[in-house]
């Protein structure tokens, strides 16, 4: 019998909670590459001084490990995530959520070509040539078919190499919705106490110009919708607004503001009319939406512009799953972030794609039944919500107009050149990041990679720091015309070798940031009845502060059903970077404050000849005998 979706959650094993020695050493050792020699001691003293027996480190850690022990826990992180995810008061939409643009494309695209009959991918078309409103309808047949084999459990849980991994942020990919708060979010979710078990929503909001629509999808008698249905059904919603909402008319604009701003916003919009109550819960219950786009973009790096941060009338940032739909069929997801990582979304993006929207159909026991119900969502304004529309609306017009970003592709280079070269393929495009991160600015800078840890009860990811000794090694050797080829490659090897241990140490659960971090929110949370008190001077030094300032931010997402990955900057100098890394291809895109846009063009221009010069360095090497 197979195992079923959650079968394996409750045996995983524990995250381990580090020892705060351990997490202070590791804390030094990892920032120090990029410290100066009187950083390094101003940081060691207040490391010293944070986790002697009389200062405040013990203290917090023992509340940790109280909690950790503490009944229903199932993690040392379970408040760490809230705090980090729903306690950001920046805006999410461009700043935290993420993106996929699926592969297959229409004529004239870059990915594979073909029209669609079976599981070709390509364009999408319908009786009357239509490519979006089929492809709307298939991707909702698919996720519809997903949502009902999740409620009975029937999604097979994720195998690694032998270890199941945790599936808890399945529950998180229907009904889900993140709302603002005042000092921190919360989220409204099935699979909670407020709203036991799976949604039963039978509906999904669809945005078209600016207008939300809601659409069942599920039938009366609880069986989907025929995809033909679906059809009529989309078609219908595209009749019934023919015109854009006006630009301080579409509410989902004030999703873009900062959290607390959105908090606002969202009380005065319940305090005026009951019917915005309504509006919320249509919207908020919604299993999920679907953003029907105007106009398909021109290439790659518009596309993907246009799932990360516009056109923000036609969005619900908060919605935790939206998938968009171009007039030519091309199709991506916006995710909010808070509880979907992307291994999470990569799974459910390959059970959406792998099979024929036909077999989806056939699962789900989808059936004809006719022009599904619709109905516009509608708010009730003033002047004064109105006005904080407009205003929304021109702010983020700013903001997403002061990003930078580019796509690069590499149709010589992946995963199985990697390995013929025996190199970690991901330690491979690390290290060609910081080779051309250097050639590009001139100097290394603090790199995040995000390493998933789903092979603990409820794990979800690691921050590692990617600039170790061995780095700063290798760099110097590539970058001294005077050091010979066999110092290079020698160099190479050992910032790789290092790269993959500091990885492994993350997967094992033996990194700092993560730890030192929480206990910085447990200061904030508990600070006055523990007798600990900030500023902590931690929290200020050069190790801190310099190790987390990212020149680099970056994530991989393999996948074939997925062309690109993409997500915003994380500082004022950082160069976003999402990379699909396939056996025979990389595709990236890369974002960054236009401010320093220089740099990232730079950057772009040097690391296909970084790659290359790897690949060149250690294809000359002279086998062993």
């Amino acid at each position: 019998m197979n195992a079923t979706t959650f079968a394996h959650d409750d045996q995983l094993p524990r995250v381990p909670l580090p020892s705060l020695a351990d997490s202070c050493e590791r804390f030094l050792a990892w920032s120090a590459p990029l410290l100066t020699e009187a950083e390094q001691a101003e940081t060691a003293a207040a490391v010293a001084a944070f986790q002697a027996p009389d200062g405040p480190g013990p203290i917090l850690h023992a509340a940790l490990a109280r909690y950790d022990a503490t009944e229903g826990v199932h993690s040392w992180l379970d408040d760490f995530w809230d705090s980090r995810y729903l306690g950001r008061r920046d805006r999410i939409a461009l700043n935290a959520n993420y993106i996929f643009l699926f592969a297959g494309g229409p004529a004239g695209a870059a990915s594979t070509t073909a029209t669609r009959t079976g599981t070709s991918p390509g364009t999408w078309l319908d009786a009357d040539g239509q490519p979006q409103l089929q492809r709307a309808a298939d991707l909702i047949t698919a996720a519809v078919d997903y949502k009902l084999r999740l409620d009975d459990e029937r999604v097979a849980p994720v195998v690694q190499r032998g270890t199941p991994l945790s599936m808890a942020q399945n529950t998180f990919l229907f009904s889900t919705t993140r709302i603002p708060g005042a000092v921190q979010d919360t989220v409204r979710t099935p699979y909670s106490a407020d709203w036991p078990g799976p949604s039963r929503a039978r509906h999904i909001v669809v945005f078209h110009r600016g207008h939300p629509v809601r659409l069942d999808v599920v039938g009366p008698d609880g069986h989907p919708y025929a995809i033909a249905d679906l059809v009529a059904g989309l078609a219908a919603v595209v009749k019934q607004t023919p015109n854009r909402a006006p630009a301080n008319g579409a509410v989902s604009h004030l999703t873009t503001k900062a959290r607390a701003a959105w908090a606002d916003s969202r009380a005065r919009l319940l305090a005026l009319d009951p019917a915005n109550q309504e509006a919320l819960d249509t919207i908020e219950t919604a299993l999920f939406c679907v953003c029907l786009e105007d106009d398909s973009p021109a290439d790659d790096v518009a596309t993907c512009d246009r799932l990360l941060h516009g056109d923000p009338a036609n969005r619900w940032f908060d919605k935790a799953v939206s998938l968009i739909v171009f007039p030519d069929g091309r199709a991506g997801i916006n995710v909010e972030h808070c509880g979907l990582d992307g291994t999470t979304i990569l799974s459910f993006v390959d059970d959406l794609l792998a099979t024929s929207p036909q077999d989806h159909a056939a699962s789900s026991g989808a059936q004809a039944q006719g022009l599904p119900a619709i109905d516009p969502v509608t708010f009730v304004l003033d002047e004064a919500l109105r006005a904080d529309i407009s205003a929304a609306n021109e702010s983020f017009a700013a903001f997403a107009a002061a990003t930078a970003s580019r796509t690069l592709r590499f149709d010589d280079f992946g995963q199985n050149e990697a390995k013929r070269l025996r190199m970690s393929p991901d330690a491979f495009v690390q290290l060609a990041y910081q080779l051309a991160h250097v050639r590009a600015k001139g100097h290394i800078g603090a790199t995040y990679e995000s390493i998933a840890t789903r092979s603990w009860r409820r794990g979800r990811t690691e921050a590692m720091r990617v600039v170790t000794p061995e780095v700063l090694a290798f760099v110097a050797a590539m970058s001294d015309p005077a050091v010979d080829a066999d110092t290079r490659r020698a160099a190479f090897r050992a910032a790789a070798e290092a790269h993959v241990a500091r990885a492994r140490d993350c997967q094992a659960g033996r990194a700092p940031e993560q730890h030192l971090w929480e206990l910085q929110f447990i200061a904030r949370r508990q600070g006055d009845e523990l007798g600990v008190h900030e500023p902590l001077a931690l929290y200020g030094t050069p190790g801190w502060v310099k190790s987390r300032d990212d020149f680099l931010s970056t994530s991989s997402a393999p996948s074939v059903n997925v062309e690109f990955f993409g997500f915003g900057s994380t500082s004022s100098q950082c160069i976003g970077a999402a990379y699909v890394l396939l056996p025979d291809r990389f595709n990236l895109y890369l974002s960054t404050p236009r401010a320093v846009e220089d740099g990232l063009t730079a950057f772009a221009a040097e690391l296909g000849g970084a790659l290359r010069e790897l690949r060149d360095l250690l294809a000359s090497e002279t086998p062993a005998s």
